[in-house]
């Protein structure tokens, strides 16, 4: 527990709001540090941390390593203390004076791939059938529930396939194009997605927003039966999950973060507790030691050349200086 938030209960709440977020867990430690393997912590698209992996040391490169996971999808090693060749690892010094070691294994946290079909056809159903079949999150819409859909929240993953055929296609299309999806299509001819078209458009819709919609829908199986349609749309909405090519990344704060003179570690600005001016610059600390270090003799510090010491203001590329105590936009 951390705060009186149970971690377990935690996510299911927002797994059930669709909200993405992080886990980091610890994995390795060498003492002195203050974390213990199996400690744990979510930390939310927002930044806030519920839970344990250490203090001060490593808990703001904590976060910042894990936004950038969340808005990737991509699983991160943090080792804090130690330095690696491997481009999975983000290695960054420790920033307290302990010499301590510490691994923190950072993973995404999103719901399922979410699938939208609207119609009670047997497309539809094949549909649903094959989409629960491959761990998706299905919704079945019918004819009276086009106008009441519930939120989806932030699901990074949202497909939705029309296959009303021939019923109320341009209300179930208008439905989809307001979703988030990543793809919308029409099981439909070619003649008549082109009339579904002409439709949407003298409803107002904008030939940016009708080129989303996949028509004819599905790869060409050759498919002869709905049964078939059905798996030839599922096959491209395969494609398109593995082709590499990912969502969107959501809409995430920008973290503004500055290099603290003494140890180097990046120190997040928004609301830094330790900071000092000297020579007309402000300078950010991760913690009072480094602080007073630096007060004892600013000048040593501020003017250090510091860019062969290892970072993280880059997590992609592993390191990236900025000048002192410069802050600089991180996102």
């Amino acid at each position: 527990m951390a705060g009186g938030v149970r971690l377990d209960e935690l996510v299911r709440e927002l797994e059930a709001r669709g909200e993405a977020f992080a886990v980091a867990t610890v994995v390795r430690r060498r003492p002195p540090a203050s974390a213990r393997p199996g400690d744990r912590a979510v930390i939310t698209a927002s930044g806030q941390v519920y839970g344990w992996v250490g203090g001060g040391c490593s808990r703001d490169l904590v976060v910042r390593v894990a936004l950038e996971v969340v808005r990737t999808g991509r699983p991160r090693l943090l080792r804090l203390g130690s330095q690696s060749d491997d481009e999975d690892v983000i290695a960054a010094p420790m920033a307290c004076p302990s010499e301590g070691e510490l691994e923190v294994f950072i993973e995404p946290w999103f719901r399922e791939p979410r699938l939208v079909v609207f119609g009670q056809s047997v497309a539809a159903r094949t549909l649903e059938i094959l989409g629960r079949t491959l761990g998706y999150e299905v919704t079945v819409v019918g004819p009276d529930e086009v106008t009441g859909l519930p939120e989806f929240g932030t699901a990074r993953e949202l497909y939705a396939v029309v296959a009303t055929m021939g019923h109320y296609d341009e209300d179930a299309l208008e439905a989809a194009l307001r979703l988030p999806a990543r793809y919308v299509a029409l099981v439909a001819s070619r003649r008549r997605a082109g009339a579904v078209m002409a439709e949407l458009g003298r409803r107002g819709w904008s030939t940016a927003d009708l080129s989303r919609i996949q028509a004819p829908a599905g790869l060409d199986l050759g498919a002869a039966t709905q049964e078939e349609v059905a798996l030839a749309v599922m096959a491209e909405i395969t494609r398109l999950r593995r082709s590499g090519s990912r969502a969107e990344p959501l809409d995430l704060p920008a973290v503004l973060t500055a290099r603290d003179p003494v140890c180097s570690m990046e120190v997040d600005i928004t609301g830094a507790r330790h900071r000092a001016e000297w020579s007309g610059q402000t300078y950010y600390f991760c913690c009072a030691r480094c602080r007073r270090a630096f007060l004892d003799n600013p000048a040593n510090y501020a003017g250090a050349d510091r860019s062969g010491s290892p970072g993280a203001s880059d997590p992609e590329a592993g390191g990236g200086r900025q000048g002192p105590g410069r802050p600089s936009p991180q996102g």
